[in-house]
């Protein structure tokens, strides 16, 4: 039987409706967010506010809950073991270093989590006290002149301040004194105690204290210069091949439609908008709202983790 001009015009309207009618099954219960961090987190702004907003267009509650431990490792892998494809998980750079640091993760970040979209990029800083040196040339300088003096603050081995630092030494070819402690807060006040020349760590900690004038920022870690601080340099300015971005992402578990995932970065993609509420809250914290989709961010786990896993070597961190 041949096919009429209204038979063919009604199958091609009907082809492009399928993705429409799978898309509105899901979801078909709660939706789940998980954070592998403890809660009070930068991942906080976000996450919360994915919860308010989603809710209601997704027709069905969505639960934000706080799975910490090991680093993040626990609640990565209660993600990625997840079956129900309701379970997200919104997660730092961290779900990129610890395939380096630990080795057996339970999970593989690859094939075990798919990747939904990226969710804000920030920079690190570098801070030194006010009478420190002038800039990162300086500090480079007096790193040079005396290896294994010059004292930098971080989160714990294996952290991201840790780690940043480490890349530092070797793309800089300097050798600084690493102090772990447990938590910013406590690297800041040790800075502003002297009990260390470098702070490195999250922007929005650090901006209190360089317009007072207590601390000066040397650095950035980003690609470029944070817009709240248009005078400090990015450290690729001065150290080539230097950039360590702070992020956070979403990801699924692995059984989750790709509906799902298509549904969820259709929803969150108005809020990408300069002038949307979240994106001026994650400026203000001096982060960019990013909500790309999933290319950007598999594109980005996949070269980290290379990166982290040759930093780690040359650093001679052992991983647990």
């Amino acid at each position: 039987m041949p096919i009429t001009r209204r038979a063919a015009t009604a199958a091609i309207a009907g082809a492009f409706a399928l993705p429409a009618r799978a898309q509105a099954t899901w979801p078909t219960r709660p939706m789940r967010l998980i954070s592998p961090f403890a809660p009070g987190g930068p991942q906080d702004v976000p996450a919360r506010y994915f919860v308010d907003y989603l809710t209601p267009r997704l027709g069905q509650p969505v639960v934000y809950d706080s799975r910490a431990g090991a680093g993040g490792q626990v609640g990565m892998q209660h993600v990625a073991t997840a079956t129900d494809g309701h379970t997200f998980l919104i997660t730092s750079n961290s779900i990129a270093t610890l395939p380096a640091l630990r080795r057996e993760l339970g999970f593989d970040p690859f094939t075990d989590l798919l990747p939904v979209t990226m969710v804000t990029e920030a920079p690190l800083v570098y801070c030194v006290r006010a009478n420190g040196p002038a800039d990162l040339a300086a500090y480079i300088a007096r790193a040079k002149e005396a290896p294994g003096r010059v004292s930098v603050g971080s989160s714990g081995v294996g952290s991201a301040t840790h780690l940043a630092s480490a890349f530092l030494m070797q793309k800089a070819g300097i050798e600084l004194l690493h102090v772990p402690y447990r938590g910013a807060g406590l690297i800041m006040t040790a800075l502003l105690g002297g009990e260390i020349d470098t702070f490195v760590g999250d922007l929005s900690l650090a901006l209190e204290h360089i317009r007072a004038g207590t601390i000066r920022p040397i650095g950035v870690t980003t690609t470029g210069r944070a817009p709240s601080l248009p005078d400090t340099p990015a450290i690729g300015e001065v150290v080539a091949g230097y950039a360590v971005p702070f992020w956070f992402g979403l990801f699924a578990a692995r059984q989750t439609a790709p509906e799902a995932i298509a549904r969820m970065n259709a929803e969150l993609a108005p809020l990408a908008a300069p002038d949307s509420e979240l994106a001026r809250r994650m400026a203000e914290r001096g982060s960019k709202l990013l909500l790309d989709g999933p290319a950007p961010l598999a594109v980005r786990l996949r070269s980290e983790v290379a990166q982290w896993r040759e930093v780690v070597q040359a650093a001679g961190i052992t991983p647990e």
